[in-house]
């Protein structure tokens, strides 16, 4: 017998959050499209929740990194704070100037709902590129200016991340390890504190601005993926995330293309 779509989206969760155990981003840009076409919850909202989703469930991951030393705290701070600025201008200043119908032309429209979709499958396709890809350490920086690269690197992400209500991971750990020159492990744990405080502070302005919210559900949705981040944190102490970051890298391109694919043809 088929499962119906909302079991399916709560085992999702749990596979959301065992991505973000694992390889300290990549699952989060799932959240959205589980919410969307999985639970049925229109994109908009689906945002407020996966942020809150991906937030709690970071905060929940960054224990057991920062038990074993592996958590970064001053680039966390660096690259968090102009990164709270990117989430509030997005989610405060941008979307509710955006209008609900962007474009009008000839029978055709582009809503707000379905502009957001498109967005996030553009951020999906290029995101999946560099988990494919991998990342390698780059040249040294002098702390002058890798810090001042790291706020503004922290300042788009946040811009991206409350936008499509992801947490930015799949573009924090690249830029941890290529510019901030972190082992890969570290930069996982820095990236789960980063992508919870970043996430809960986008959370709490919609919190504050009123958003109705179905709390039971959202609840439900967090532990599952709670589940999963405990799950996926363990495993990351046997499981090497080079081996991991690839493969899912090609699943999150194929799910950016098929989000694009339907948002297109309607």
């Amino acid at each position: 017998m088929d499962l119906p779509l909302d079991a399916l989206g709560y085992v999702a969760m749990v596979f959301v959050g065992g991505s973000l155990g694992l390889i300290g981003g990549g699952g989060a840009i799932l959240t959205v499209p589980i919410m969307v076409y999985l639970f049925k919850i229109p994109a908009i909202l689906a945002t407020s929740y996966s942020l809150f989703v991906v937030g709690l469930s970071s905060l929940f991951g960054v224990l057991r990194y920062h038990q074993e030393r592996l958590v970064d705290y001053r680039t966390a701070v660096i690259f968090s704070l102009p990164s709270f600025l990117g989430t509030y201008l997005a989610r405060r200043v941008f979307m509710p100037w955006l209008p609900e119908t962007i474009i009008q032309f000839d029978g055709a429209s582009l809503s707000k709902d379905r502009l957001v979709m498109v967005v996030f499958a553009c951020v999906m396709v290029g995101a999946s590129w560099s988990m494919i890809r991998g990342s390698k350490t780059g040249r040294v920086l002098n702390v002058h200016d890798k810090s001042w690269i790291l706020a503004e690197l922290g300042l788009v992400v946040g811009f991206v991340a409350g936008f499509v209500g992801a947490g930015g991971g799949f573009l924090i750990i690249p830029a941890l390890v290529v510019i901030g020159g972190m082992p890969m492990q570290t930069a996982v744990g820095t990236s789960l504190l980063i992508i919870a405080a970043n996430s809960l502070t986008g959370f709490s302005g919609d919190l504050i601005a009123g958003v109705g919210l179905d709390w039971l559900f959202l609840l439900k949705a967090t532990g599952m993926a709670l589940i999963g981040i405990f799950l996926g944190s363990n495993a990351a102490r046997y499981v090497p995330s080079s081996k991991l970051k690839p493969a899912f890298g090609w699943f999150v391109l194929i799910s950016g293309i098929y989000i694009m694919a339907r948002q297109i043809l309607g």
